[in-house]
């Protein structure tokens, strides 16, 4: 039996259609959001640095990760990115990338998770990067996911992204906690004012 032939079945024996109910749910709201929302980022693994947007953000990652030898971003204010994943043929081009650098959109205090729309050819340079960089606008942080997942919007191009919480981890194996087991071993929120 085919797919579409299955729903008429179960459309057809239908007798009674309800509609969804309404729920309002306000979801948890913070006296201080930024704060909490910083505590959450450390929480989860996360180095939270606080910069200006007119500083020199080039020198700030350079600075955060002195010893990376190869950066990969397509942020219009990263020039020291050597690698572009809107430029490269594929994504294993981003493959031995030692810091991407990306643009978050909504940042949530109640768990510390960013919100990273894909606005490159190549989104595996969220997951691909031994460290990522994520800036985020300090007005751009809200309380709980009911408001995040009110806002959040998505380049038509690509139809994707993801929520980042701090470095990938796992303790799967033997229970020891092992740090960039699935994406980068290391997360750096920089805020922007």
């Amino acid at each position: 039996m085919k797919k579409e032939e299955l729903f008429e079945k179960l459309r057809s024996n239908t007798l009674r259609q309800y509609d969804m109910p309404q729920i309002n749910v306000k979801g948890i709201q913070y006296e201080d959001t930024y704060n909490q929302f910083k505590s959450m980022c450390q929480q989860m693994g996360a180095n939270v640095v606080e910069s200006s947007k007119t500083d020199d953000l080039d020198q700030l990652v350079h600075n955060l990760y002195p010893h990376a030898q190869t950066f990969a971003s397509n942020l219009p204010f990263i020039h020291l990115a050597t690698k572009n994943p809107d430029t490269v043929k594929d994504a294993a081009e981003l493959n031995g990338t030692d810091v991407g650098i990306v643009m978050g959109q909504i940042g949530v205090a109640e768990n510390g998770c960013i919100w990273i729309p894909q606005t490159m050819k190549e989104k595996a340079v969220m997951f691909i990067s031994e460290y990522l960089v994520i800036f985020i606008d300090r007005q751009a942080i809200v309380d709980n996911m009911h408001q995040a997942y009110g806002l959040i919007t998505m380049d038509p191009r690509y139809n994707f992204g993801t929520f980042i919480s701090g470095p990938s981890k796992t303790a799967d194996i033997e229970q020891a906690l092992v740090m960039g087991a699935q994406a980068a071993r290391g997360v750096t929120v920089v805020i922007l004012e």
